[in-house]
């Protein structure tokens, strides 16, 4: 397993010399595995790399002290920096009013956020799996994803997230722990089936296995691949189009040519509006197929100067010939 996360690594130039990574550590199966294989090649020397670990107690269950303590001996034992914190994770879910889930992967990723600053770090290292990235796919199916849900979850984002285990299935990697007598933590919690996620992994895929194709995580990986290659490649085609079409950009406002971006096929006009977004505020997440129709139309008729406001951190106006991206502070 060890040279399957070594090849990830090489594959998609996940790790370089010199960097710095924080690993998101929770005990588990996966986490642990990451850990013990990213040290074991940085040992080696074949990448020169440093590592530090950041582990997140969400104060639900009782046993989370215990994978505290786990994660806390493992880097005492093999000498690794390591930052651990307590977070009441259901406090701020009734304060956000959001999920329990939701609550605890944004603390997570905040607070690995905040080791990577503390250290000088350069890269966050999760420990997501082949199998997570098609539990991944199928929610996005149900949600009534487009193509870009189809990717899944991807081996590297924003050139800071890596996921070395992204080519390892899970069966692969409870070996590993075996193996190697890691003696990983079990969140007893995943087999739950209270979460969509849980209910994918623990019903959808074991029936699907048995009752269709016991090989569907492979099959549905080939898929992501094809997709990601076509989506990578109309990605390009949309940044080479948005030079073309760009009037002005500056922080809070970008301003495309209307009548250049009408006359784009409408699959290039949809990526348009969501790369706009991204540049313009950082991310296109809030921003629906209902609310690309509308601004589609929108420029299509283009009458007068009419707005819309697709969330609030957006306005889209037209004028004087001319599409107007604003940003809502």
């Amino acid at each position: 397993m060890k040279e399957k996360v070594l090849n990830t690594i090489k594959k998609y130039n996940l790790i370089k010399n010199g960097d710095k990574i924080v690993l998101g550590v929770s005990g588990g199966p996966d986490s642990i595995s990451m850990l013990d294989i990213l040290n074991n090649i940085k040992k080696e020397n074949q990448i020169n790399f440093n590592i530090t670990v950041a582990h997140v107690n969400h104060l639900i269950r009782e046993e989370a002290i215990d994978d505290e303590k786990y994660v806390q001996e493992y880097c005492e034992k093999n000498k690794i920096e390591y930052y651990i914190k307590r977070i009441d994770v259901q406090n701020i879910a009734r304060e956000r009013k959001i999920g329990t889930e939701e609550a605890g992967r944004i603390a997570r990723y905040d607070f690995f956020e905040e080791i990577l600053e503390k250290t000088n770090s350069n890269k966050i290292g999760i420990a997501h799996n082949k199998n997570d990235k098609i539990e991944t796919i199928i929610m996005h199916i149900l949600r009534g994803s487009g193509i870009s849900g189809l990717k899944g979850i991807e081996p590297i984002r924003d050139n800071k997230y890596i996921r070395p285990l992204i080519e390892c299935e899970r069966t692969e990697i409870e070996q590993y722990c075996e193996e190697y007598k890691l003696n990983p933590r079990i969140d007893k919690t995943n087999f739950e089936n209270e979460y969509t996620r849980n209910k994918i992994r623990n019903i959808v895929i074991p029936y699907i296995k048995e009752e269709f194709n016991p090989n569907i995580i492979e099959t549905i990986n080939r898929l992501s691949e094809l997709v990601t290659e076509e989506d990578n490649f109309i990605e390009n085609v949309v940044k080479e189009q948005y030079k073309k079409i760009l009037i002005n950009q500056e922080k809070n406002e970008i301003i495309l040519n209307l009548k250049e971006f009408n006359n784009m096929e409408k699959v290039i006009r949809a990526r348009m509006i969501l790369y706009t977004t991204k540049q313009l505020t950082g991310s296109s997440q809030k921003i629906e197929k209902i609310h690309i129709q509308d601004i589609i139309k929108l420029c299509e008729n283009n009458i007068g100067n009419k707005f819309l406001t697709p969330n609030k951190n957006l306005k889209i106006l037209i004028k004087d010939k001319k599409i107007f991206f604003l940003k809502i502070e």
